[in-house]
């Protein structure tokens, strides 16, 4: 399906029954990446499966901006009348989520975000010295955001209100650093670090994702619960 928010057209995947989960995508990649997780967390979700601006069957961009990318989430959510979905987001997913929550800190009932980082340095500098070569040869739009933003502050980070669980591969492209300043400073939090585990290893095409997001919307009910004790 198509809807057309801020100018653009945005392409979703809608499926299974249940409380509304969205499921957003990292760098360079589409809905697809989440196929086996989808099929496990369709029976008790209603999943909307996003492809980015300038990703997958979305409109084609000449320059991407993650403030942008995180509007358009906003756009749909308010579009479709969902009422405060659980978002999951891996990798870029993860750091339009934290805008998201930025922006509009009761949209969401709670996120899950996988391998985010707050601003380029987040990665391992094999990683990002390996992108900007890459992005000298070949520049992309999807490239050139990652390697310029996005710029999260430990003050933004205390000003998020929902409840987040916060992952990432023991040999995470991100320094384990990095992930554990995230998780530290967002007030109702939770850090899970995967042993064994890569960046996308647990994400990307398998089913592992189901357990995460349903361990992760476990935590987040609870949070919610304690908040209203």
């Amino acid at each position: 399906m198509k809807i057309d928010v801020n100018g653009i057209e945005l392409f979703y995947e809608k499926e299974g029954s249940g409380p509304p989960l969205i499921l957003l995508h990292g760098n360079g990649e589409d809905h697809h990446i989440f196929d086996e997780a989808a099929a496990v967390l369709a029976k008790t979700w209603t999943l909307y499966r996003i492809d980015s601006r300038g990703h997958g069957q979305s409109s084609r961009m000449e320059e991407l901006h993650y403030e942008d990318l995180a509007g358009d989430v906003i756009s749909l959510v308010q579009a479709l009348g969902l009422e405060r979905p659980l978002l999951y987001g891996f990798s870029d997913g993860g750091i339009i989520g934290l805008l998201i929550a930025l922006r509009a800190p009761r949209l969401l009932s709670g996120m899950i975000i996988s391998g985010a980082n707050l601003q380029p340095r987040g990665m391992k500098g094999l990683f990002y010295w390996m992108f900007r070569i890459l992005n000298l040869f070949r520049r992309k739009p999807e490239w050139e955001m990652m390697l310029t933003e996005p710029s999260i502050r430990k003050g933004d980070l205390r000003t998020i209100e929902i409840p987040v669980y916060v992952t990432a591969g023991e040999r995470d492209m991100i320094r384990e650093s990095h992930t554990t300043f995230i998780a530290e400073h967002i007030p109702k939090s939770k850090l899970d670090i995967l042993e064994g585990q890569n960046h996308g290893s647990y994400v990307v095409h398998t089913e592992k994702l189901a357990r995460i997001i349903e361990a992760g919307a476990a935590f987040i009910q609870k949070a919610e619960q304690n908040a209203n004790l």
